[in-house]
């Protein structure tokens, strides 16, 4: 949000103080909006005018649950720590290209104020999903790894790789719009479904290629369906029959799949899904060089 969008105002009046540097006032709409400005909460109080030009911020959180979980967060943490994430959030904007949940500028500075503290205190936790992260979310991890270029600028504290992965983690969180923990289990099911893909045809997938980043979206959200339980639609029994008889190798290996993660995760894909993810198996079989499966 801009100030014009606030009105265009020379001064805004203050309805709550959250701290020295933050304060919130209410939009045009009707909604609660955070201001930040060096100084600008400090000796204020509610009914008071801040001045337009001491605003160097906006937060416009439209949940107002969102709202005020950041409005507390700022409570806890200081200043610069959500001035760090939100740059890194503009900049994973403008890199992938991509709009993220607002709930990132919450978890992100929390996850950063944590990893800090826990560097200053030898406390450093150890990423086990670096590989997968990695591996599944490139451009994510490469937003990661200048994330900690923009922490140490603006902090002075370099920290891990493994951190770099977390941060990855956030960011195509924050792209699906769910939550941390749900992330984490998304990722282990691409990474099993990656495994038995390269079991089954025999051969390692190239990462690099432009159709193993499809198959990797189309995880990604099929893992985000799997975890909120909203499986894609479609009941044209008739196309689902045509994909099964038509690429029965690849249907082979997407029942693999299926029995896998009903083994390992308790989920059972429906026909729907099984047809979409057959398609992408047959796609990413093709490219592989061995289409000559297709029946």
């Amino acid at each position: 949000m801009t100030s014009a969008e606030l009105g265009g105002q020379e001064a805004y009046r203050i309805s709550r103080v959250i701290g020295n540097n933050f304060v919130c006032i209410i939009d045009p709409d009707g909604r609660e909006v955070i201001l930040r400005g060096l100084g600008i909460g400090f000796k204020k109080q509610s009914g008071d005018l801040v001045p337009a030009c001491k605003v160097e911020k906006i937060y416009d959180l439209r949940d107002p649950e969102k709202s005020s979980r950041l409005m507390e967060l700022l409570g806890d943490v200081p200043a610069e720590f959500l001035d760090v994430s939100t740059e890194i959030i503009e900049e994973a904007k403008r890199m992938t290209g991509r709009r993220l949940s607002e709930n990132i500028y919450i978890t992100l500075t929390d996850h950063i104020c944590f990893a800090v503290e826990r560097l200053r205190t030898g406390t450093a936790y150890s990423n086990q999903l670096l590989w997968e992260i990695t591996n599944f979310y490139p451009t994510e991890f490469a937003m990661g790894i200048q994330a900690l270029d923009i922490i140490e600028r603006r902090l002075g504290y370099r920290l891990s790789k493994d951190e770099a992965g977390f941060i990855a983690l956030h960011i195509v969180n924050a792209e699906i719009d769910g939550r941390m923990a749900d992330m984490v289990r998304i990722t282990e099911l691409i990474s099993r479904i990656v495994a038995e893909v390269q079991a089954y045809y025999g051969v390692a997938l190239d990462d690099q290629s432009l159709d193993y980043g499809r198959f990797i979206t189309h995880l990604k959200f099929l893992g985000q369906r799997i975890t909120q339980g909203q499986y894609a639609q479609d009941n044209d029994s008739e196309f689902q029959s045509m994909i099964v008889r038509r690429y029965r190798y690849d249907y082979q290996c997407a029942e693999r799949i299926r029995d896998d993660l009903a083994q390992a995760f308790s989920i059972r894909l429906p026909p729907e899904e099984m047809t979409f993810l057959t398609i992408h198996l047959h796609r990413l079989a093709m490219n592989m060089g061995i289409s000559d499966k297709e029946e």
